[in-house]
């Protein structure tokens, strides 16, 4: 891995931030998550960043209550952290830790290898996410661009 600090900007990609997002379900989105990934990288399996997904969620659900979920997974033959950043057009359960469904979604990709890259990534969305009012914006976004525009300017 490089010396460059991962942070959200150095993985976001605009492509992969989408705004009201239908899903009917937690595995719609993860499948979702998954197809978007793979339309933007043909190169990476779209059914193993599904079950990888799936596989870390069984361990214990990434919603972390608040509407919020930070679902992720390591992928074999990664080389970079891969973000994806939904909000949804209702919230769909998602067995979050307050039985809240959620609403607003970051996942996270990493390479197999990373270890506390990975853990610190995680961090910083969990203390972003944290802030109530930076979560209402995020929801009140009404396209991707401004989406996109809200989770980097979120530091401010």
């Amino acid at each position: 891995m490089s010396d460059t600090s991962l942070t959200i900007e150095n993985i976001l990609a605009p492509e992969l931030t989408l705004c009201r997002t239908p899903a009917s379900s937690k595995k719609r989105v993860l499948e979702f998550i998954a197809e978007q990934v793979n339309q933007q990288d043909s190169s990476l399996s779209e059914t193993q960043i599904f079950n990888n997904l799936i596989s870390r969620e069984r361990l214990g659900s990434t919603g972390i209550g608040q509407g919020i979920a930070i679902p992720h997974c390591r992928l074999e033959g990664l080389d970079r952290v891969v973000g994806v950043l939904l909000t949804l057009e209702e919230g769909v359960s998602f067995d979050a830790i307050d039985n809240q469904p959620v609403d607003l979604v970051f996942a996270l990709i990493v390479p197999k290898e990373a270890t506390s890259e990975h853990l610190e990534l995680l961090s910083q969305l969990a203390e972003k996410f944290n802030d109530r009012g930076f979560c209402d914006q995020l929801r009140q976004c009404t396209d991707a661009q401004s989406l996109y525009s809200c989770m980097l300017d979120g530091d401010s």
